[in-house]
């Protein structure tokens, strides 16, 4: 089976309770779009501009400067914060200086409302920055109107594969889990947590078979949020606070050190205790689904890439680093020769 086969196959696989929305009758139906439009109206319209964190950050550290773009929706752009330095790209580019000592030059692409269809714009902006790693966030509004997986997975398998072509490590955090999103009532409720965790899944086959690195999001809107809510979610009920977007960064920012192969000496390998080790893809991408904050990469296993059920992925839980703090970004590189290198700060 090919890969795009395998990440459709995935996205509509009975693993997660049976057919879907495919095997809803037509009452139901009509109710569930009654209560979408009714959470619709609740949660309101993304009209507000959030800080762009795009700039340096680790004032006085070594160069050159890694560079980070950060592309997809708005819990990419940090959507209902007020202050630069509580966005998840000021909160990881921060976080990344300290932990690699070095100077980060982050610049943000992602659009508020923005679905997998739009990442193709956002990379033609982001390349020729020539970025060392893309962290790409998106599925949330692909779920909540309605995208069809198969369509969602194959435009954010076209930018890892558009990315990983001209050299730049990638890593995606994949679909949140919608069902515990307060105006979501049931069973729109139900069928948000099922559609989103296939395409989770279906976005980490297709992630992996491009050659990018995928972490599960699931409590960034899952049981962290669950347990409360007045603090990890915005006023808007649907979009995290600004502690909400620090425990996202928290997830990111092992993964993105990862992906640059910047990770601390005990951690390269695998370790069993901690529930790390060698699967097959989708079954990998399963537990991925189910355990938040598990991170994926391909991996070979004697000397092969793939065994007979495909693609061998390694399985990670990274330690978090939770005292890092959000710094605002400077404008210019305090080293002017260093900011010929990726050149002058502009808003993403």
């Amino acid at each position: 089976m090919g890969k795009a086969a395998a990440a459709r196959k995935l996205a509509s696989a009975a693993a997660y309770g049976g057919g879907g929305l495919s095997v809803l009758g037509a009452s139901l139906y009509g109710l569930l779009r009654v209560e979408a439009q009714a959470a619709r109206r609740t949660i309101g319209n993304a009209d507000g501009v959030p800080p762009d964190p795009t700039g340096w950050y680790g004032r006085g550290r070594p160069g050159p400067a890694i560079k980070i773009a950060l592309l997809g929706d708005s819990s990419a752009a940090g959507y209902g914060v007020g202050r630069v330095e509580e966005t998840p790209g000021a909160q990881l580019a921060s976080g990344v200086a300290e932990r690699a000592d070095r100077r980060v030059h982050l610049r943000a692409f992602a659009v508020v409302g923005a679905r997998s269809s739009d990442l193709g714009a956002q990379l033609d902006r982001s390349m020729p920055m020539t970025p060392d790693v893309a962290v790409i966030l998106i599925g949330a509004n692909d779920v909540t109107h309605r995208v069809l997986p198969a369509a969602s997975v194959r435009h954010l398998s076209e930018a890892v594969r558009r990315l990983r072509e001209a050299g730049i490590a990638v890593l995606v955090g994949t679909c949140p889990d919608l069902g515990t999103i307060e105006p979501i009532m049931p069973p729109l409720k139900q069928v948000a947590r099922l559609w989103s965790r296939r395409l989770a899944a279906a976005q980490t086959i297709a992630v992996l078979e491009e050659g990018g690195r995928t972490v599960s999001l699931g409590s960034i809107l899952g049981p962290e949020f669950a347990a409360a809510p007045a603090l990890l979610f915005g006023p808007d009920r649907f979009h995290p606070s600004a502690q909400g977007y620090r425990s996202l960064a928290q997830v990111l920012l092992p993964s993105t050190l990862a992906a640059l192969d910047l990770v601390p000496a005990d951690e390269v390998e695998p370790e069993a205790y901690r529930g790390e080790g060698v699967l097959p893809i989708t079954a990998a991408a399963l537990q991925a689904v189910n355990q938040p904050g598990t991170e994926l990469d391909a991996t070979e296993v004697g000397g092969a890439r793939r065994g007979v059920r495909g693609l061998w992925v390694e399985i990670r839980h990274r330690r978090r680093h939770l005292d890092t703090e959000g710094a605002a970004p400077e404008e210019r590189d305090e080293e002017p020769a260093a900011a010929t290198d990726v050149g002058t700060a502009q808003p993403g």
